[in-house]
């Protein structure tokens, strides 16, 4: 072999690896440079690979750098087990995108709430056993690890959470005080505050909320033909009258840049319109509901980076069901209208008996 040709071996011998040798600081500001959905690959590189992808100087960086970007998470339940596991969505090859388990985070517990803050989703019982404490998790979606919080101060069911400056707000059912009732998380201090625990919450024809919507630091939830809205700053509920909540579907329903948006099944994006307080629909969106066809009544939508993500399954022949992402980006136009853009729309995993539960957007 001549002596350019062994340098040349060499030299692609070494090529992996010079990455391996620089200072610690230089290869967290390299990796701080790959978008965040290339992480769980580059964490099968090696221990230190997977290590420097969970650290928390590495995240400090991308905040630094202003590269943090929002990553999706979706909890998927085994319809035949019922456990419930966390995927991530994750870039594939020309261009596809897929979920991929999470295997170093547990199975979630049951009838669970969920809500995104920042770097962490927090995790909020709703087990039915009134003998037994519920629990609070928080998981850390930088390194994939679980903390253990103060259990719920009150126990509840039938729970829905939001989260305003922050504080996660909780509400519920309480079987102990008869009604429906509040309770507030601090995500500082990692503590419950009791001062601001508001029970007997007065909805007029129901036990306990179906659903919450938070838009303009206020919390919105569905009361019969009233809305009932929550003020955080002056602690106080009232009921208002703008049919914004008078709709069927509330699993399907997210708020962009304070734009709530509702997903009907094989049909429309809709969008409420608070000026007017009515709801329209958003144009331009005609081939994506041609792909939902012979989906599955259950469908997930989210804010995402300024745009909205949407998951549905579909059942193609044979029943195999498979779960899709379209990502929808928005445009008000002059006279009000919204239209739609589809920027990607793909099949993300052959899911066989696992069914949507959750999907959160995550800062990372």
């Amino acid at each position: 072999m001549s002596s350019k040709n062994k340098a040349e071996v060499e030299q692609s011998s070494e090529s992996p690896f010079v990455i391996m040798s620089l200072p610690e600081d230089v290869m967290v500001k390299i990796i701080a440079r790959v978008p965040r959905c290339e992480y769980l690959t580059l964490s099968f590189v090696s221990k230190h690979f997977r290590s420097l992808v969970a650290s928390p100087m590495l995240y400090a960086s991308r905040s630094l750098l202003g590269l943090a970007e929002q990553c999706l998470y979706v909890l998927l339940t085994n319809d035949m087990t019922c456990d419930e596991r966390w995927y991530t969505l994750c870039r594939k090859p020309y261009g596809n995108r897929g979920l991929v388990l999470i295997p170093s985070l547990p199975a979630m517990p049951c009838h669970g709430r969920f809500v995104s803050v920042g770097s962490k989703v927090y995790v909020f019982s709703g087990s039915y056993n009134h003998h037994k404490p519920q629990d609070v998790l928080s998981i850390d979606c930088r390194s994939h690890t679980v903390q253990t919080l103060p259990s719920m101060p009150i126990h509840m069911t039938d729970t829905v959470a939001g989260f305003i400056d922050g504080k996660i707000y909780v509400i519920g059912y309480s079987y102990i005080y008869k009604g429906t009732v509040m309770v507030v998380f601090n995500t500082e201090t990692l503590m419950w505050e009791p001062e601001m625990t508001k029970q007997y919450i007065d909805l007029s024809d129901t036990e306990e909320p179906s659903y919450v919507v938070v838009m303009g630091n206020k919390i919105y939830t569905p009361d019969n033909e009233d809305d009932l809205v929550f003020k955080p700053v002056e602690s106080t509920w009232e009921s208002i009258r703008s049919g914004m909540l008078n709709y069927e579907n509330w699993e399907n329903t997210c708020v962009v840049d304070d734009v709530l948006y509702c997903y009907v099944y094989q049909k429309h994006l809709r969008m409420y319109d608070p000026n007017k307080r009515c709801w329209g629909v958003v144009n331009g969106l005609e081939d994506l509901w041609a792909k939902t066809k012979w989906s599955e009544r259950r469908s997930m939508t989210l804010s995402y980076g300024g745009k909205l993500a949407l998951f549905f399954t579909k059942l193609e022949s044979g029943e195999k069901r498979q779960i899709w992402c379209a990502e929808i980006s928005l445009e008000r136009r002059q006279g009000g209208e919204i239209w739609g853009k589809v920027e990607w729309c793909g099949e993300v995993l052959s899911s066989g008996d696992l069914s949507l539960s959750k999907a959160l957007a995550v800062m990372l």
